[in-house]
């Protein structure tokens, strides 16, 4: 049988549920990934398990927008991309890591410390 169960034939009686039956669903629409700021990245050697974020996982980094404090960002300093949340203390940014084993770092350019962008989703595959 070739036919593909679309949640809308039943057997016995109607569904009540049948009105709010959903089609297929893509990811790439919902990730608006179709725009070109937005691009997926996979976290490797990196966790931010207070954010849920584990190695292997797929972020959805976006360079268009503006960083915000308390948001999760992509980032290059010293010499290496790093995962980390940028906070506000006072007028100067900071990057914090997921896992405390680093120390805050200045977020400032002059320090070759460069916000790259924004985490907008996260996306976890089932091992």
């Amino acid at each position: 049988m070739n036919a593909r169960y679309a949640g809308d034939r039943t057997t016995g009686f109607a569904s009540p549920a049948s009105d709010s039956v959903e089609g297929p669903i893509d990811l790439s629409q919902t990730l608006d990934l179709a725009n070109p700021s937005r691009y997926p990245v996979r976290v490797r050697r990196a966790t931010f398990a207070a954010w849920g974020i584990l190695d292997g996982d797929i972020l959805i980094a976006d360079t268009a927008g503006s960083p915000q404090a308390g948001q999760l960002v992509i980032a290059w300093a010293a010499w290496r991309v790093l995962l980390a949340e940028l906070q506000k203390r006072g007028k100067t940014w900071w990057l914090v890591s997921g896992d405390n084993t680093h120390s805050p770092l200045e977020a400032d350019p002059a320090r070759e410390v460069e916000i790259w962008a924004n985490v907008a989703s996260v996306v976890h595959e089932k091992a």
